[in-house]
């Protein structure tokens, strides 16, 4: 299993608990994003960065993505291609999108364009809190677990 971090959007703190987690479990975390992004000296953690554009980062990440591998992502379309691939796909506040629930987030997300574009104002999410960041490490935990016992 390899991790990979869209991390363009990737809260700060949810980077931080990867980092650890890479040294801590020897598992390889690649981040990928259009900007630099400075990763502590590991070498379990990698950072790619790609060009500018739409859309770049997470054709990158779902074109090495292979069955088995988690995705850290908010990004639910992304999510949607990594499940396609077999893979794992685990927001930053710990929500583990699967078959089973990525097809409902993406008609959410599509409705939510569709007001927006409509002139709604809907907002955005909340501020990332503590409950969170113990339901993210948690579940990586778990994920992380649960591979290592596969092996």
């Amino acid at each position: 299993m390899k991790i990979w971090v869209d991390a363009d959007a990737c809260p700060v703190v949810i980077k931080e608990i990867l980092f650890k987690a890479a040294d801590r479990t020897k598992i390889a975390i690649t981040l990928v994003a259009n900007h630099h992004i400075r990763v502590p000296p590991s070498p379990f953690i990698k950072f790619i960065q790609v060009p500018s554009g739409f859309d770049i980062a997470d054709d990158e990440i779902v074109k090495r993505v292979e069955k088995g591998d988690l995705v850290i992502t908010s990004d639910i379309p992304l999510a949607d291609e990594v499940i396609e691939k077999s893979g794992l796909a685990l927001s930053p506040r710990g929500e583990l999108f699967t078959k089973e629930n990525i097809k409902s987030r993406l008609n959410i997300r599509d409705f939510m364009d569709t007001m927006r574009a409509s002139g709604v104002h809907t907002g955005g999410p909340p501020a990332l809190n503590q409950t969170d960041r113990q339901n993210f490490a948690n579940h990586l935990d778990r994920i992380i677990t649960q591979f290592k016992k596969s092996q």
